[in-house]
């Protein structure tokens, strides 16, 4: 099957740094606008359902994994038809991760960054799509990132509620 044909050798696990390294700048940018989130986060008026700070580093580490593996999945399959429309989602939503961050924490925009996380549910959600279309695992290796999405886009949500 033509969608079977893979990269392979140097040049795979080249790129599959190549993605890690995006997705963990992305994160390095997000640490850098909030370099102070743990205090604001804590300062906030939360709902009781909110997880402590502590657990988002551990979280989106993981998540920032997946995603990056779920991309370079995507990306051997050279064959597929749908490969560059299913890529060109992933950096949509990748865009939008990355613009979260500071706009809730660095200006701390809750309204905006609430409509900002909507698009990226949005975005995450075609992306898995797309990624289905290519590659069952990596659309499943979003599947968490998505729930995880979800959930930011309810504390969200609940925060600019109670915090306007």
């Amino acid at each position: 099957m033509a969608n079977r044909v893979t990269a392979q050798g140097g040049r795979a696990w080249a790129a599959l740094v190549g993605f890690l390294l995006a997705v963990y700048a992305v994160a390095a940018v997000g640490a850098l606008a909030s370099a102070d989130a743990g205090s604001v986060y804590t300062a906030l008026d939360l709902p009781p359902w909110a997880p402590p700070a502590w657990l988002f580093g551990p979280v989106w580490t993981v998540l920032y994994a997946t995603i990056g593996i779920a991309a370079w999945l995507v990306w051997r399959r050279q064959a597929a038809a749908g490969r560059k429309p299913a890529l060109v989602w992933w950096v949509v939503q990748l865009a939008l991760n990355l613009g979260w961050t500071p706009l809730f924490f660095g200006l701390g925009e809750y309204g905006a960054a609430l409509v900002e996380i909507l698009l990226l549910v949005v975005a995450t959600s075609f992306t898995i799509l797309y990624f289905s279309r290519v590659s069952r695992a990596a659309a499943l290796l979003l599947v968490p990132y998505l729930g995880w999405v979800c959930f930011a886009t309810a504390l969200n949500a609940a925060i600019w509620a109670a915090n306007g």
